[in-house]
């Protein structure tokens, strides 16, 4: 293990007021949202859509890194240059998400436990060489009627602490997700809760495992409410509640934190980010994560019409503009409409 490498790697991927394009959907996840501009979900039509993200010209100024899909990093640009070494050559770090999903837990109704441990040594062997420098794994932890339970957050902790490992084995830095999901009719207060919990065992288990932290980023949920919750919290209360539980067990020495939109809007996931940077200095890097909170504009300005591709290419810049203002804390809500 290369640490040095590790740390610079995690270091660019947070730094700069820079971001971190999720483009990792799995087919089956991107043929829903090719439905809803009722295109359909081909090969060439995944290829063709990251191609226009990818492209976007300036998009690097404000993303840092992309994360892949298994097909996507072996997929090319319609010049013929792979997609890693596209964004690898434009300052963008090629990533891949290297789990199988959630799976339901034996023997815990309503709880999953991610999988895709097995051959992940050589499937990380793999992808390095295929150009990916970090990589990503998905926790998903469910609030529910007594959920959830100590030994489904114990199990995804030690699953992310297995698969940081190897990925810091590999001379690859591990994005290490642990999503507290916002489906449900629970308050902030419970999602705070919860996310204390999840995160104090995370961390726990890394540092059993002897994961290196200033060779990892960590992309957390937002602690927020319940989308089903009748009392949602304002902005600023999401901000507070966020930072005051980050600053309780995430340690300094990680680099940065990236958060995940988890289902907010793309207007509510970039105001709140805004607000957690403006607060005053914080011992990491707080930058962004996204996937449909960065894409969704983009995807419908595109339309799967060839005439559109640049106006696609455009909502996805002013996105990953209004990110970045975010990541630096000087965004402001009425920039939408001006962006608009």
């Amino acid at each position: 293990m290369n640490t040095t490498e590790l740390a610079a790697t995690a270091q660019a991927m947070v730094a700069g007021k820079r971001g971190i394009l999720a483009a990792d959907e799995s087919t089956s996840t991107i043929a829903k949202r090719f439905a809803s501009i009722k295109l359909e979900s081909t090969q060439e039509n995944r290829r063709l859509y990251r191609e226009l993200l990818f492209t976007t010209a300036g998009a690097a100024e404000y993303i840092s890194g992309v994360i892949l899909y298994d097909e996507t990093i072996r997929q090319k640009t319609s010049d013929g240059v792979p997609f890693p070494a596209y964004l690898a050559d434009r300052k963008m770090i090629p990533g891949i998400k290297v789990d199988t999903g959630a799976k339901p837990l034996a023997g815990f109704p309503g709880e999953t436990i991610t999988e895709g441990l097995d051959g992940l040594r050589e499937r990380l062997a793999e992808y390095h060489r295929l150009g990916a420098r970090f990589a990503k794994w998905r926790a998903v932890i469910d609030i529910g009627a007594g959920i959830p339970s100590a030994y489904a957050v114990a199990a995804n902790a030690e699953g992310l602490a297995r698969y940081a490992a190897l990925c810091q084995e590999a001379g690859i830095v591990p994005i290490v997700e642990p999503e507290v999901l916002m489906d449900g009719a629970h308050g902030i207060e419970r999602c705070e809760e919860v996310t204390n919990f999840v995160l104090e065992r995370v961390f726990a288990h890394l540092h059993a495992a002897r994961i290196f932290l200033e060779g990892m980023v960590l992309k957390p949920n937002m602690v927020i409410a319940g989308k089903k919750c009748p009392q949602q919290a304002s902005a600023a209360q999401v901000a507070e509640a966020t930072v005051r539980t980050l600053k309780r067990h995430v340690p300094s020495a990680v680099p940065g934190i990236a958060f995940l939109s988890g289902g907010q809007s793309p207007a509510e996931a970039t105001h709140n980010l805004s607000l957690m940077n403006a607060a005053g200095p914080l011992p990491w890097a707080l930058t962004f994560s996204y996937g449909r909170a960065l894409q969704e504009t983009a995807l419908a300005a595109w339309g799967g019409q060839a005439a559109a591709f640049a106006k696609g290419q455009q909502a996805f810049f002013v996105r990953a503009k209004l990110n970045s203002m975010a990541a630096g804390g000087s965004y402001q809500s009425s920039m939408e409409s001006a962006a608009a």
